[in-house]
């Protein structure tokens, strides 16, 4: 079977595609440099901001990511991934226009929890309000019969604090402490795991942190990407 080219949507943001990138190189079984996945990245950092459209407040993204999204298509991609989880809430426009298949990096999350934490009630998720808005994490997660915990308002707001004033600013230290103190209150809330569910969260959070599991759905969407273009995964239908 001819090996598939992944096709990387990114630049939401930059650091988070690369973060995605790297991903994937170390997901990537090798023994030389020629074992590497064809990859083919479009950073569009000039993506509108997801979190204010799905509040209603800001400019539509799909019209940009569907740019972004067919010059992958035209530059050979076989399948595209997407490092933004507020993103996945377009991802159904963005299936109707294109030809080759995007994979839903949330929906693989939750099929993965369900396998490997089977006896998960309570999840917390640290998140855009873009992506708690839009419930899209309870969606596919209740399937799992797992209960989704979001912070508080007060914690929420430390939550964009982060990711907004810090992370995507490079100050990942600051953005760090504040999401460990996110993560503790969803833990004392009862949370028996806690789920990235912003790409910038992946960058400054990871599983050994704290004292229950952390899910990383950029690390799950790129081992998926990975199985699948080597063949040893199907395409979703």
């Amino acid at each position: 079977m001819e090996e598939k080219i992944i096709g990387i949507l990114g630049g939401m943001g930059p650091e988070a595609t690369a973060d995605l990138f790297y991903k994937i190189i170390r997901a990537t079984p090798v023994e030389k440099d020629q074992d590497h996945i064809r990859t083919i990245i479009y950073s569009n950092p000039k993506v509108p901001d997801r979190t204010p459209a799905v509040l209603g407040t800001g400019e539509n993204p799909v019209p940009e990511m569907l740019m972004a999204g067919k010059r992958l298509e035209e530059a050979g991609a076989d399948f595209l991934i997407i490092p933004c989880n507020t993103a996945h809430h377009f991802i159904d426009e963005l299936r109707e226009s294109l030809r080759v298949s995007v994979l839903h990096m949330i929906e693989m999350t939750a099929e993965m929890v369900r396998r490997e934490f089977p006896e998960v009630e309570k999840a917390g998720l640290i998140a855009t309000d873009g992506t708690v808005d839009s419930r899209i994490y309870e969606r596919f997660f209740s399937k799992s019969g797992i209960n989704i915990r979001v912070p508080d308002e007060a914690l929420q707001r430390r939550t964009m604090e982060a990711i907004y004033e810090h992370i995507k600013r490079g100050e990942l230290r600051e953005g760090r402490r504040i999401v460990l103190e996110v993560a503790e209150s969803l833990m004392g809330r009862g949370a028996e795991m806690v789920i990235c569910g912003c790409t910038e969260v992946s960058l400054v959070l990871k599983d050994g942190d704290i004292a229950v599991p952390v899910v990383d759905p950029m690390q799950v969407l790129a081992e998926k990407a990975v199985g699948i273009a080597l063949g040893s995964l199907e395409l979703p239908a």
